[in-house]
């Protein structure tokens, strides 16, 4: 077995331990939980209500789009976090110093993180589907197209998640990155169809794939005669594939060069000057 294929497999390995140590303890569990709930909640309230004259189901429109969101925002916070905090605390300069030390760094970390992505996705889908109605998820086509929809958020999300955490050395510069995504979440139509805003956030909304994610999901589970409410009353499945595949591709292109700008920035005295100012904010 070559080396590379040795770093993988521990990498894997690591990932799923990391995954279950998530799973066992308290706080970190609670933090996975909280916002799945909270969205749950969300669409209890939003049960009840429709979307203007179409007669559709608000809540049925927002399940999916909630989805995308969940795969999105934790996609590229979650492995952003991750970065940031073990760039500061001196893991991440460990892996370096070990041979294929980041190749099995960086495996574990896509394992990790795409547990964080999955578990809330799995809480949010399962009562989502008996709390609305009007979901189509009755064929192995739908659901098949479910899955293809969710691996390529994956796709597009991980290495947007790994540039930004490539960027600061510390978790609380990435929290300040988290500002404009939230926004972003606002006008990508997640709670409300995008049909009813402006022109000129429409445009800035299809730039990102937090819109094409919502849009994707929409399309996989609900009946076609509810893309009367999307722009151009489509669902707009090449378009959607299209930008995805092109955010992945540019994320893969662009995350290995910051990545490997970062680690060659990693020294014994970097990690130690930023414990030192670590130490100084917490008294």
């Amino acid at each position: 077995m070559n080396p590379i294929t040795n770093a993988v497999h521990a990498g894997l390995a690591r990932g799923a331990i990391e995954l279950r140590q998530t799973m066992t303890n308290g706080q970190d569990l609670f933090g996975l939980l909280f916002w799945p709930v909270i969205m749950v909640v969300v669409l209890i309230f939003m049960r009840n209500a429709t979307f203007g004259s179409s007669g559709f189901m608000l809540g049925t429109l927002a399940l999916p789009s909630i989805l995308g969101m969940l795969i999105s925002f934790n996609g590229i916070f979650g492995i952003a976090q991750l970065l940031s905090m073990e760039r500061e605390d001196g893991t991440l300069l460990r892996a370096k110093a070990t041979p294929n030390g980041m190749v099995g760094y960086l495996v574990g970390k896509v394992v990790t993180v795409s547990g964080w992505v999955l578990v809330p996705f799995v809480i949010v889908l399962v009562p989502g589907l008996f709390v609305v109605g009007d979901v189509a998820l009755n064929t192995a086509g739908a659901w098949l197209s479910l899955i293809g929809i969710v691996l390529l958020g994956m796709l597009a999300t991980l290495p947007i998640g790994a540039s930004i955490g490539s960027l600061f050395a510390n978790p609380r510069g990435v929290g300040f990155a988290s500002m404009p995504i939230m926004g972003l979440v606002a006008v990508s139509g997640i709670f409300y169809p995008i049909t009813s805003m402006p022109g000129w956030v429409q445009g800035i909304a299809q730039c990102f794939p937090i819109y094409w994610l919502g849009l994707g999901m929409r399309a996989a589970m609900l009946p076609d005669d509810a893309a009367a409410v999307e722009l151009g009353g489509s669902w707009r499945h090449m378009e959607t594939i299209a930008v995805l595949g092109i955010w992945a591709a540019g994320g893969f292109v662009l995350a290995p060069v910051l990545l490997r700008r970062m680690a060659r920035r990693e020294s014994g005295s970097s990690v130690a000057a930023r414990r030192e100012k670590a130490m100084q904010r917490a008294y």
